[in-house]
């Protein structure tokens, strides 16, 4: 007998412990992290250490932030259990990672790599050096990029931006007191020209526009400038002169193009002279400097190249002279033509080409091969590319602004130069909290940021006008929840777009859970016929068991309320006993007896309306009088 007195014991603290983690569970999956953690611990001192409950444990400190907490239970999932699903086992490691566990965090990251294969979020792992690895730097912000058509663009070609310090240069066909005009296109020769920029925090303005200088812009093609950083050498294309500033030709008539070098001698700039790995019969065009100034990068169709034209390097030797030119190889050109490079600052090499699968015609690519051999091309998509060539590209890393060039449709003449401005796509939540029943704005109230993942990942107060904001990433969803003491949760959600800058308005209107002497919460149900507490009910009544511990002095008494189905003495039972079940659990929660002055069942003795015994009502009408009462007697 007594055995099975035990046995019984065991289960019923079993099935205790089942329903807390239940509870625990609906608190969870409406991100209220403190309270699941109240319950589920409980839980736990009760017997419950299911994988189940220990993983939630650890996702809740994770959510809330509290990674040393997130350690103790993953790793006590992991130890029970040895194999947990590789998504607790990532949320394990990062949060060894951020209390600087990272030994343990790259023992774990080399078994969930090969759980893993290719898992974006470890792009870049080196486990020589863990400390410096993020583990969200694959969830990069999404990026704005402001494009906009250069106001110094003319009616005809524009195009090849390059800009040192606070000064552009550039290509342009436009009048400039040169009347031969190139065959192919019927517009002037091109010359190079400059223009002053003026920054500012949010605009870009330019100032006087000049012809670069004469004796560099001559009476044929002059285009594509970059200059070393110290400004003091410069490499431009022109077309291939004879000595006597006459186009020169190939034996089948053809004039190639040629890259020009001239330096910066007392402010002025000295004659242009051609470059030594230049030739008659063959074009070389298209200079671009490494951000060391060490090497050069151009354009040629010589022979023994992959496609139309290549791009090649040279290396500039400390005494001026240089290397024998190297074709970039295939992780670059293609069978077509590779043109345009520009080197970031970085080492990226931007360039364009039509050899590749694209939006149409030239296209925009980067690429990191200078920096991994191994790397492959990145077609940069819109808005730099679109339907037509886009070429010459250029790119300030520092200020996140930029150049390129295209015969885009809409725009001013034949090829135009677009300014771009990079952002970090984000856009505002902003609102206020209010009292729902009174609607006065409510100060110093709780706003919780919560991601699509659960986690908390901002939480502020509101002001004395209620109002609060999140700066937020576009593109995402988010929940907000608005929280006060004495009130229940609102919680709303939120879908960003990709519109820079955008304010989602979204108000919080939190229910008072004191109302005049009455907590009010939502209907308690029971099941039909019975008077245990349903979790749903649990959950409801844990309003009453916060609003308690908050005001340690005050008592209440409960009344149970049904409608007028059934007889009125069952019903008189059944209220009675339901009453005494709610002031249980209230009880059971660590609330003392004394502050439950009584629990009262009252049957269908106080109907709030018409639907007495054989008076033909709707389901609807018979639910008000199914009602808990809870009185505030006293503060």
């Amino acid at each position: 007998m007594k055995a099975k007195l035990i046995l019984i014991l065991i289960l019923l603290g079993s099935l205790a412990s089942f329903s807390q983690t239940k509870l625990a569970d609906k608190f969870f999956e409406n991100y209220r992290y403190l309270k699941a953690i109240d319950l589920y611990e409980k839980a736990y001192e009760r017997g419950d250490n299911s994988l189940h409950l220990l993983t939630r444990l650890g996702d809740a400190y994770y959510n809330n932030g509290v990674s040393e907490k997130a350690v103790v239970w993953y790793e006590r999932a992991i130890d029970q259990y040895k194999k947990i699903d590789s998504e607790y086992l990532y949320k394990y490691i990062q949060s060894l990672i951020s209390i600087g566990q990272y030994d343990k965090a790259n023992k774990w990251l080399e078994e969930y790599s090969a759980m893993q294969q290719g898992d974006s979020r470890f792009k870049g792992y080196d486990p020589e050096n863990i400390a410096t690895f993020d583990l969200l730097a694959g969830n990069e912000k999404d990026k704005v990029f402001i494009v906009e058509n250069a106001p110094f663009n003319s009616k005809y070609s524009d195009f090849g931006a390059f800009m040192l310090e606070d000064k552009l240069y550039f290509a342009s066909s436009r009048p400039n007191g040169n009347t031969k005009l190139y065959s192919w296109n019927k517009q002037p020769f091109l010359d190079l020209f400059t223009i002053e920029v003026n920054r500012s925090e949010d605009s870009i303005s330019y100032g006087e526009m000049k012809e670069l200088d004469p004796k560099i812009n001559s009476a044929y093609h002059d285009a594509n400038v970059t200059i070393t950083k110290d400004g003091k050498t410069m490499y431009f294309t022109r077309d291939n002169l004879t000595k006597r500033n006459k186009l020169d030709y190939d034996r089948k008539g053809t004039s190639h193009l040629m890259i020009y070098k001239s330096q910066k001698i007392d402010g002025q700039w000295s004659k242009p002279i051609a470059l030594p790995f230049n030739d008659d019969s063959f074009s070389t065009g298209h200079p671009a400097l490494s951000p060391d100034d060490k090497q050069l990068f151009f354009v040629s169709d010589r022979p023994g190249g992959l496609g139309k034209t290549d791009i090649y390097v040279v290396d500039i030797n400390d005494d001026g002279s240089y290397s024998t030119p190297r074709n970039l190889g295939k992780a670059i050109n293609t069978n077509r033509r590779e043109m345009f490079p520009f080197i970031g600052s970085d080492n990226t090499i931007y360039y364009s080409s039509d050899g590749q699968l694209n939006l149409g015609l030239l296209d925009i690519y980067k690429s990191d091969v200078l920096k991994d051999s191994t790397a492959t091309a990145v077609n940069m998509g819109r808005p730099f590319n679109s339907g037509y060539d886009d070429f010459a590209f250029f790119i300030d890393e520092d200020n996140k602004q930029g150049y390129f060039s295209s015969n885009r449709s809409r725009g001013k003449g034949s090829d135009d130069i677009y300014s771009f401005n990079i952002y970090d796509c984000q856009e505002r939540i902003e609102g206020v909290v209010m009292d729902n029943r009174t609607k006065q704005l409510i100060p110093q109230a709780n706003v919780q940021l919560i991601d699509k993942v659960g986690k908390v990942i901002q939480q502020t107060t509101t002001a004395i006008d209620g109002s609060y904001t999140f700066e937020v990433d576009c593109k995402q969803t988010y929940n907000v929840i608005g929280s006060k003491e004495d009130y229940k949760d609102d919680r709303q959600q939120v879908i960003t777009s990709n519109e820079y800058k955008k304010v989602n308005q979204l108000d919080l209107f939190l229910e008072p859970l004191i109302v005049d002497n009455q907590i009010v919460i939502n209907p308690i149900f029971f099941d039909f016929n019975k008077w245990n507490i349903r979790t749903d009910a649990e959950y409801e009544l844990e309003n009453i068991v916060d609003v308690l511990k908050k005001h340690p002095t005050m008592v209440i008494k409960i009344e149970a309320h049904t409608d007028s189905r059934g007889s009125d003495r069952y019903n008189l039972k059944l209220s009675d006993r339901r009453a005494k079940a709610t002031r249980d659990y209230i009880i059971s929660r660590g609330i003392d007896s004394s502050r439950i002055e009584s629990a009262i069942g009252y049957g269908e003795t106080q109907l709030l309306n018409q639907c007495a015994n054989r008076v033909k009502c709707s389901e609807e009408e018979h639910q008000v009088n199914r009602r808990s009462y809870f009185y505030i007697l006293n503060e």
